[in-house]
């Protein structure tokens, strides 16, 4: 026995610790002790565990953070991995789903148990997802807790891994959604509509939206043959579709949190209490850092200042009909037509739209020029075509005025005879589009610019 102990002796070191190094060489069995110190056991990484085992050997694996043992063929655990839930970043938001990006330790490769618990809201949720990575994983925030939490209550966040470890909680006060406009859903995007100024109140942080911006159309001319008005200026950047006047689709927006100012520009409103009076230009729309420019009023006879041309804007007014047709603006509308006339037959030119400029007065078939054509978009989820440009009025026997452009473009006054002036027709309100040239007789109008209309989007996948 003596021996025996002074083995034992010179396996401990001066803390009365156990030296494995030196059981190489020595027997032991069963040995009582009364030791309050430690039994230490080798450690290494999982690369680290030896070449040549023998069943029953244990070890401490740093890597996984657990005790393990090798039983013959392979190692195993001899405790669960214990789970960590460091942080937890993305919003929960009030009545949208959203991603949250997990970062911790201990999550292993699968089924991983996401926990949601907010008592007041009565919400006790789990959501198993796959880790990407023993220290990372993706959740998508489910219905059952977007849909019943309240915006400002505080959502706890734990985890549990497939060892049957759980996490400490991680707190989340859930935020509002975006609001303002009437606010839609198609597919994955969040779509807000503006057919009058507001504010979009953004809450989340670095928010990406998509736009469509559209100022208000200018108004028809209004004395002989006056020209239609030019379509409000259109500035896109949903998906790939252009914006006016041949521009391409313009860059997203980010925005910071707070209120973002929404101005929808309204229509010019047709001249009135006398006639030969230039149209009137449709008003600015904007959000936050876009403004779209208003479409020119057409033109009109007897107007010292236009002297029969259309004035400029997003979209050009037409000419009356010994005037040109004004400009649009670069990236968001057309020129307006010229107009025309041949002995006392006298034509309007259409005002320039979104996609096309305006016709001139065609003296070879008697009539009014055309608008032009608005642009298609799918802002909404169903395609709607906005800022036509308004057609040009006709003077004379047998002639015919021009048609709205597509968009809701309102057609020109038609002086049939000379007796039978009509009003130029309204714009379509919220299109951005150009009134209808008025005719001669002061009786009768030109017609009213469309109001314009701002729509913003987010994908709220991405959120």
């Amino acid at each position: 026995m003596a021996s025996k102990n002074k083995n034992l002796a010179e396996l401990l070191d001066a803390n009365g610790d156990v030296l494995l190094s030196n059981l190489d060489n020595i027997n032991v069995y069963d040995v009582d002790t009364s030791s309050t110190g430690q039994f230490t056991l080798a450690k290494g990484t999982t690369a680290q565990r030896p070449g040549t085992s023998y069943t029953g050997a244990q070890r401490y694996n740093t890597d996984l953070g657990v005790m393990e043992y090798y039983n013959g063929t392979d190692w195993f655990k001899i405790s669960a991995q214990l789970a960590t839930l460091n942080t937890v970043t993305g919003n929960i938001i009030a009545g949208i789903g959203s991603d949250l990006t997990l970062a911790g330790e201990g999550f292993l490769t699968a089924n991983l148990v996401v926990n949601f618990t907010q008592v007041s809201d009565g919400i006790d949720v789990d959501v198993t997802v796959t880790p990407t990575s023993d220290t990372a994983a993706t959740v998508t925030v489910p219905s059952s807790v977007y849909s019943n939490v309240t915006a400002g209550n505080v959502v706890t966040v734990n985890v549990t891994n497939s060892d049957g470890s759980t996490s400490a909680g991680v707190s989340k006060t859930s935020i509002a959604a975006p609001s303002g406009g009437t606010v839609t859903t198609s597919g994955d995007y969040r779509i807000h509509t503006f057919t009058s100024s507001g504010t979009f109140t953004n809450t989340i942080s670095s928010l990406e939206v998509e736009y469509l911006v559209i100022a208000g159309g200018g108004s028809g001319g209004d004395g002989t043959a006056g020209g239609g008005g030019g379509a409000g200026g259109y500035r896109s950047s949903i998906g790939s579709e252009s914006s006016g006047g041949g521009g391409s689709t313009e860059s997203t927006l980010t925005l910071t949190t707070g209120n973002k100012t929404v101005t929808v520009g309204a229509g010019g409103n047709a001249p009135t209490g006398s006639s030969s009076t230039v149209g009137n230009s449709g008003s600015n729309s904007v959000f936050d850092t876009i403004t779209a420019t208003g479409g020119g009023g057409g033109g009109a006879e007897g107007d010292p200042t236009y002297n029969h041309n259309g004035k400029s804007g997003g979209s050009g007014g037409g000419g009356c009909f010994l005037g040109s047709g004004g400009s649009g603006t670069s990236n968001q509308g057309y020129a307006g037509g010229n107009g025309a006339t041949s002995g006392s037959n006298w034509f309007g030119g259409g005002g320039g739209g979104a996609s096309a400029v305006g016709a001139a007065g065609n003296t070879s078939t008697g009539s009014g020029g055309d608008g032009g054509d608005g642009i298609a978009s799918s802002a909404t989820g169903s395609s709607v075509t906005r800022a036509g440009g308004g057609g040009g009025a006709s003077q004379g026997n047998g002639n015919t005025s021009g048609a709205g452009g597509s968009g809701g473009g309102g057609a020109g006054a038609d002086d049939d005879s000379g007796s039978g002036d009509i009003n130029g027709v309204d714009a379509t309100v919220n299109t951005g589009s150009g009134g209808g040239g008025g005719p001669n007789n002061t009786g009768n109008r030109a017609g009213n610019g469309g109001s314009g209309i701002v729509i913003v989007r987010y994908d709220t996948t991405a959120l």
